[in-house]
């Protein structure tokens, strides 16, 4: 823990807080507004690639900023980050048309991946083993307050002022998060010797990013089984085989392998990556579920899925106390059982069980998010030397956040091959975009009852597939967390 006196904690704490928010809330402010977006600037074959573009930079940079701040410093880091996140976001309020606003948000996601892993860092930093416990409840309530709040902030944007401020708003809220850390923070001088791994870091973009271009795109660009597909593949996985050649050889990797043979990170890291893909499938779908199938409301669908993120927090800040006294593995299994509970709901709910049914399933799937990334993000920052503790922590964040990629393509794939292959049994001549009209009262409306039937039952089918692998993936995180060692929480402070 830094001990330079004038360090104020607590308002670090409060601009740490801050700063996650304004990454936190992006995501669900952006899609709040994207029919007014794609409304004014055109382009809907497009839309996707707004998601796409910010979800394929952060990832692909999140590695590289978590040991840029072991080598440098978490503050410079945190800055660098924090302003080309401002930047991009100014720039895509300037936005006029959707190519633009791409390339706007590729730049707003190159900085967002220093935001998140920087900030859990920087506690880490601050607090020792035991508070970081207690205090990552109060990190992960930034996650339900960004979900409750950015619908209503992003609506109320749209509809009183332009869509351009849901960008802008970020602005002065990125700035008094980097006045905090700057006027309060003060870490040690980095007195380690500094070799950049700079063929490390570039083999890592690159790989990474044909692979989660692949991820994103197969099946909707391009064909999963094309030549385009193959090269795609085969450059980023001969490209990852490469960086991990480098990485051995380097003076001081990009990604230190030695991290990843403590069990505890190496079987943390990997149930990260499949609860990413838990959590990306129930919160895309579960609302298309809510609306599609059993006719309710957007506001109605918007409560289920908030039900997840007032789960969230409540757990993480459970958890903290919990793993005080008795260690990370009984707390992340309960988290994983918690997940497979939420999961056997989603795979039983049908259209006759009500929203209310979603809503307690979609709790449970909350409340195992919150116990296993406390754990997880608390065991790991203890369990290596502040030295290592910026890139432990961001190859935590990046499985999770690599997980969410692999899941939209798995559950993308599996929702779209499900409903085709109904198409084609009932001899429905229906396309996938026909589904479209099941998800607003008036296009439902102006549907064949008929039509409107057998759209419904194909979807509530469908889905039932997507919630079967949510459910696959829920054991496998089961299974992962059995390899954890039993045993209270490394206590190590050397900060």
């Amino acid at each position: 823990m830094t001990k330079g006196i004038a360090t104020k904690r607590p308002l670090v704490l409060v601009s740490v807080m801050l700063a996650m928010f304004v990454g936190a809330v992006e995501a669900t402010i952006v899609s709040t507004a994207m029919p007014a977006i794609a409304a004014e600037l055109g382009g809907f074959s497009r839309y996707s690639w707004i998601f796409s573009s910010y979800l394929l930079m952060s990832t692909v940079t999140v590695l590289v900023y978590g040991k840029l701040a072991d080598l440098f410093g978490r503050k410079p880091i945190f800055f660098l980050g924090l302003s080309i996140f401002l930047i991009g976001s100014i720039l895509c309020g300037l936005a006029t048309s959707m190519e633009m606003l791409i390339v706007f948000r590729f730049i707003q996601g190159l900085g967002a991946g220093a935001v998140m892993p920087i900030a859990t860092t920087i506690v880490g930093d601050i607090y020792t083993t035991v508070e970081r416990a207690k205090i990552q409840g109060y990190l992960s309530s930034v996650w339900g307050i960004s979900a409750v709040s950015g619908p209503v902030i992003g609506g109320l944007i749209v509809q009183y002022v332009d869509w351009k401020y849901i960008f802008w708003v970020n602005v002065p809220l990125g700035l008094l998060a980097m006045a905090g850390v700057y006027l309060f923070l003060h870490e040690p001088a980095v007195e380690r010797k500094v070799a950049i791994d700079k063929k490390g870091a570039l083999l890592l973009t690159l790989s990474l990013s044909f692979l989660l271009f692949w991820l994103v795109e197969g099946g909707q660009g391009f064909p999963r089984l094309s030549a385009i597909s193959f090269v795609l593949l085969v450059l980023g996985l001969a490209l990852f085989t490469l960086f991990i050649f480098v990485e051995r050889v380097a003076e001081d990797p990009m990604m230190p392998f030695s991290i990843w043979k403590n069990p505890v990170i190496l079987y943390a890291n990997l149930v990260s990556l499949t609860t990413g893909v838990i959590l990306i499938g129930v919160s895309t779908y579960l609302p298309t579920f809510v609306t599609g199938v059993m006719e309710q409301p957007a506001i109605i669908a918007g409560f289920t899925l908030t039900t997840m993120s007032i789960g969230w927090p409540i757990a993480s800040s459970v958890a903290g106390h919990l793993l005080v006294r008795f260690g990370p593995f009984p707390v992340s299994f309960v988290g994983g059982l918690s997940l497979i509970v939420g999961a056997v709901l989603f795979v039983f709910m049908s259209s006759e069980s009500g929203p209310v049914w979603a809503a307690v399933a979609s709790f449970f799937i909350g409340v195992g998010m919150g116990l296993t990334s406390t754990s997880f993000t608390v065991t790991i920052q203890g369990s290596v030397g502040r030295e290592k503790r910026g890139t432990a922590t961001a190859a935590n964040m990046f499985m999770r956040n690599f997980g969410n990629t692999i899941g939209a393509a798995i559950f993308g794939a599996v929702l779209n091959g499900s409903l085709l292959f109904i198409f084609k049994r009932e001899h429905l001549f229906y396309e996938v975009n026909d589904i479209n009209a099941l998800l607003t009262v008036d296009e439902r409306l102006l549907l064949p009852t008929l039509k409107l039937q057998s759209l419904q039952e194909a979807l509530d089918s469908s889905l039932q597939w997507v919630y079967i692998v949510v459910l696959l993936f829920a054991v496998i995180s089961v299974l992962l967390i059995l390899r954890i060692p039993r045993g209270r929480m490394n206590e190590r402070d050397d900060n």
